[in-house]
């Protein structure tokens, strides 16, 4: 595999605002408490054993507010994803704190996780572009919808805001959910802004509602009790954090957590991520691996330990071997948690386009690595990556957008039966059209439980922003692209003009 040049390293720290021995992504993800391997995500918010899909609509009209935002939500069941079973949410909807307003951008991030213990994942969504009275536009906050038999529902859900709210911070722009620790029954929340990050804990009695509160919380900051609230460093710069993901890379048994985003400082705009690995008894330290924004995580070579994927869509070219088409890389996990081809500190093993078997070539802008989900297509024990391409050209059409997924193996990730597919694929509904943005958002899901994961891939630029996702189920062989389909958020009852529909989908 080909390696990247570092970029230099800048002397900084990464905050960690919690002091927990865990910290944190497009985006986000927790089964039942105990759950920990990215093969538990299992999304069920009515308990019945399929998961669910939540989707995220964040420039949706509601009440006649623009980009006010909505969220839906598919339970899954023997036929898998269907259009027949879906529930709409906004800040409009009943018991929902706080009202629809223009540029709230509800859904913007989604999530899931039991954070209250019951046996019911809930919903977690991102609300960045929240206005919070008495700090200011931006502020940004985080609901709540609880799981039950019923499903998810509007009454009686919570807020989650900044502990120390600023304008213009978007809190709520990532979201994750995991069982980092035995100290707490629940899964734990983690949430960044522009800033930091922040971890919450679910508390059966409401906390005291504070100025700009919608209505009071359940959720406390976390405070790990071995450790007071202090910054930590790792060997890497300083970054601003775009997104979460969850894994057990090293295998113990607790999730692990990790915040990826862009550097700042003399170098800015690479890709890291920040790794902690959770233990109940001893800190570990925080490490810092090349590579991000975009972050999935799955056992990919069937080891039993999560692996760690990075996706940096739109790299500065560094004068070395890689252009900024987008780039790859995938860490392994380990006992000593995620670590590159030839052991810890070395790079992981780097994709582009323009590796051997991998169909196209890199170009500029093609944002190989805009999106990223790890899941089993043909059950064989070895989890597959998708990878999105949002800003491939198809043909002459600018913007277009692709995926491509490639196999998992004992050796690792693999072009051994590769896939790649955009609209003008045979079988494949629709055609390539400017600025479709196809592989914004891609997640390999099973929600009709039989083994198979198969794929949604939005195009959030779909009929000038409305948005679409396609369904391509799977099989044996992998994915069949004959049988696939679409909907947008009108097939769900959802507002849809200029919804930009799969901005965000819980993977």
């Amino acid at each position: 595999m080909r390696k990247n040049r570092s970029a230099a390293v800048a002397a900084a720290s990464f905050l960690l605002i919690t002091g927990a021995a865990i910290a944190t992504a497009p985006a986000s993800y927790a089964g039942t408490p105990g759950g920990t391997h990215a093969n538990d995500r299992n999304r069920d918010f009515n308990g019945d054993g399929y998961e669910d899909v939540l989707t995220g609509a964040p420039g949706a009209t509601v009440g006649g507010r623009s980009g006010a935002g909505a969220v839906t939500v598919q339970y899954g069941g023997p036929k898998g994803v269907t259009t027949s079973n879906a529930k709409v949410f906004s800040q409009n909807t009943a018991g929902v704190p706080g009202a629809a307003e223009t540029g709230d951008a509800f859904g913007q991030a989604v999530g899931s996780g039991d954070l209250d213990g019951d046996g019911y994942d809930d919903a977690v969504v991102g609300i960045p572009g929240e206005d919070l009275d008495g700090v200011g536009a931006d502020a940004g906050g985080v609901v709540v919808l609880w799981g039950s038999a019923q499903g998810l529902s509007g009454a009686a859900s919570d807020w989650v805001q900044s502990v120390s709210p600023f304008k213009g911070d978007r809190f709520g722009s990532a979201l994750a959910a995991g069982h980092f620790t035995t100290y707490v029954p629940g899964d734990l929340l983690a949430v960044v802004d522009k800033v930091g990050l922040s971890i919450y804990q679910y508390e059966a009695a409401p906390q005291t509602a504070k100025a700009g509160d919608k209505g009071g919380s359940s959720f406390k900051e976390f405070k790990d009790r071995r450790r007071t609230s202090l910054a930590r460093q790792a060997e890497g710069p300083g970054i601003s954090p775009v997104s979460l993901t969850t894994g057990d890379y090293d295998n113990n048994g607790l999730a692990d957590l990790v915040v990826s985003g862009l550097s700042l400082g003399e170098e800015p705009g690479h890709g890291w991520s920040y790794v902690i690995l959770s233990d109940d008894i001893d800190p570990l330290p925080i490490t810092a691996l090349r590579g991000g924004p975009v972050v999935a995580s799955g056992d990919i070579n069937g080891d039993g330990f999560d692996d760690l994927v990075t996706g940096e869509p739109h790299s500065p070219n560094d004068g070395g071997e890689f252009m900024n088409g987008g780039l790859v890389g995938v860490y392994y996990g380990s006992a000593d948690g995620p670590v590159g081809q030839e052991g810890p500190g070395t790079p992981p093993d780097w994709w582009t386009q323009d590796n051997p078997g991998v169909p196209g070539v890199a170009e500029r802008a093609d944002g190989f690595g805009s999106d990223l989900s790890v899941g089993d297509v043909n059950r064989d024990g070895y989890a597959d990556l998708a990878i999105g391409a949002s800003g491939e050209d198809i043909g002459s059409v600018a913007d277009a957008g692709a995926v491509w997924v490639l196999r998992g193996s004992a050796g690792g990730l693999t072009t051994a039966g590769v896939l790649d597919v955009n609209q003008n694929t045979a079988n494949v509904p629709g055609g390539a059209e400017k600025g479709d943005k196809f592989g914004g958002q891609v997640s390999l899901t099973d929600p009709n439980a039989d083994g198979y994961y198969g794929l949604l891939a939005a195009a959030p630029g779909e009929n000038t922003n409305d948005g679409v996702v396609w369904v391509f189920s799977a099989g044996s062989t992998g994915l069949k692209l004959p049988g696939s389909w679409t909907y947008g958020g009108g097939s769900l009852g959802a507002p849809y003009q200029n919804a930009r529909f799969g901005a965000a989908i819980d993977d």
